[in-house]
């Protein structure tokens, strides 16, 4: 009798090839074929060789050798060459069978995928999948979503290759059509925002403190061993220590451009759709965005001209300021990043486990932290917390870091060094605990120039007013402003 596959994958660039190694490992049967032939031969010849991997030279022939229902997994580019492996799967698939998107694919297209494929007879999942290289081949987090039929027929597949925390698997159902790569799109925010706040405080021990690569290993090595603790500040402490064979600092020979694949500008788009202040994730787009300028920016070097940066304060104490600033700010960038998706779960019908989440993220992806558990802890206690700031752990460790966070936050801005993702999240916090903002003057403005009505401290919500501002205006008003 021929042997079937337990799953089959399409895509065997870097994360396909190892996440089917990694699925073999733990014994299952993988189906595998790409769109360029000769790599299933070299795969299954080469890092393949003597394990249950199937090859398969079209997209028909990987369909048969599935068990059924069949579990059909893509790993490629994110846009149209999706929906072109969905049509060419679907004439080879039984009702029940299920087709799965791993890639970085934008969460409307996952809506919209869903219920196509869903129309055809089959089930569809979307998922996130975070880790890089390293976690495809020894554990992701994964954050499915989809078809809540399909859950049950590739959990299996799914929590036995993903990474675990404590015991637990970093996957879970995350919800209906796009939830999971809604998702998996505000941990690559997150992400974006975490990797900025590092940049900005290597830049001023760099810039403002005067440090050494080495002396900068040596502080995230320390940061690293405490509640700082996570994959990013790991990674760090690596990269300040590499050096050439010439013995020079490799980071020190990068130039200073950074590139981007679209998932944190996605999760800026979302929170202004959605009317979610995030802002720090946000300035950690327009950061790279900025760094991209690279020849204006060397030219307006010549032209534009700030203070000269001086520090004559105690070193160590303002080390352990920038820690604290560190940590005050990524509790904003995570606050900020669960505020995005509770707003999207009541937008789109969605029920989301706040503090599964949390664990999903604790193992296998690039925000893992020791952090992640208090979140989980949080949400545990009070499922329906309005913001991460309000949780009493967080609460305690920001107004116990405001000090340093303030420090810092002045001290590189009088010194001309940028800190838009620190600043942003220091605005926040500082908004955020404002009983009054200067918003009744902007919507008087709004109402003087465009009728736009305006409530009043006096009178109950919901009751709109407009002013005749200038006598010449009359009583006609536009339609109330959306709160």
């Amino acid at each position: 009798m021929e042997k079937l596959a337990d799953i089959g994958l399409i895509g065997l660039a870097v994360m396909g090839e190892n996440l089917v190694l990694n699925m073999e490992s733990k014994g299952f049967t993988v189906a595998v074929f790409n769109r360029t032939v000769e790599k299933v031969d070299a795969f299954v010849n080469g890092r393949g060789k003597g394990k249950n991997f199937i090859g398969a030279h079209s997209i028909e022939e990987l369909c048969r050798s599935l068990k059924r229902p069949r579990k059909v997994m893509m790993l490629v580019k994110a846009g149209q060459a999706v929906d072109d492996f969905i049509e060419k799967i679907i004439p080879y698939l039984e009702p029940g069978d299920v087709i799965i998107d791993g890639g970085n694919t934008h969460f409307p297209d996952t809506v919209r995928r869903t219920q196509y494929v869903e129309s055809k007879g089959f089930l569809y999942i979307g998922t996130g999948v975070s880790g890089g290289e390293e976690g495809a081949l020894n554990g992701p987090s994964m954050m499915p979503g989809g078809s809540p039929k399909a859950w049950e027929l590739v959990k299996p597949v799914f929590q036995s290759i993903c990474a675990k925390a404590e015991g637990q698997p970093c996957c879970d159902w995350v919800g209906e059509n796009g939830a999971g790569h809604f998702v998996k799109m505000v941990h690559n925010g997150i992400e974006y925002g975490d990797m900025q706040l590092i940049c900005e405080v290597y830049q001023i021990m760099k810039d403002l403190l005067g440090l050494s690569a080495d002396e900068m290993h040596n502080v995230f090595r320390e940061w690293n061993e405490g509640e700082l603790g996570s994959y990013l500040i790991e990674i760090t402490r690596d990269i300040l220590a590499y050096k050439n064979a010439d013995g020079e600092t490799v980071v020190d020979k990068i130039l200073d451009t950074a590139g981007q694949k679209g998932t944190g500008k996605w999760t800026g788009v979302a929170a202004l759709d959605l009317g979610i202040p995030l802002t720090l994730i946000a300035e950690s787009v327009f950061a790279r965005c900025l760094s991209a300028k690279k020849d204006e920016r060397v030219a307006a070097a010549k032209i534009l001209t700030g203070p000269q940066t001086v520090f004559t304060g105690d070193k160590t104490a303002f080390i352990n300021d920038l820690k604290l600033a560190l940590y005050a700010s990524k509790i904003v960038s995570y606050a900020q990043g669960y505020l995005l998706m509770r707003e999207a779960a009541k937008e789109y019908g969605w029920n989301l486990n706040y503090g599964g989440i949390a664990l999903m993220w604790r193992g296998g992806c690039i925000i893992r932290s020791v952090f992640l558990g208090k979140i989980k802890e949080a949400f545990d206690k009070d499922p329906s917390l309005t913001n991460l700031l309000l949780d009493p752990f967080f609460k305690d460790t920001v107004l116990a870091a405001q000090a340093s966070w303030r420090r810092v936050v002045t001290t590189a801005i009088s010194n001309g060094i940028p800190i838009p993702s620190l600043s942003a999240a220091l605005t926040y916090f500082d908004g955020y605990r404002t009983e009054r903002l200067p918003a009744n003057l902007l919507q008087a403005q709004r109402d003087y120039f465009g009728a736009h009505t305006y409530e009043r401290i006096d009178r109950p919500r919901g009751e709109f007013f407009h002013t005749n501002w200038t006598g010449k205006g009359g009583d006609t008003a536009a339609s109330t402003y959306v709160v």
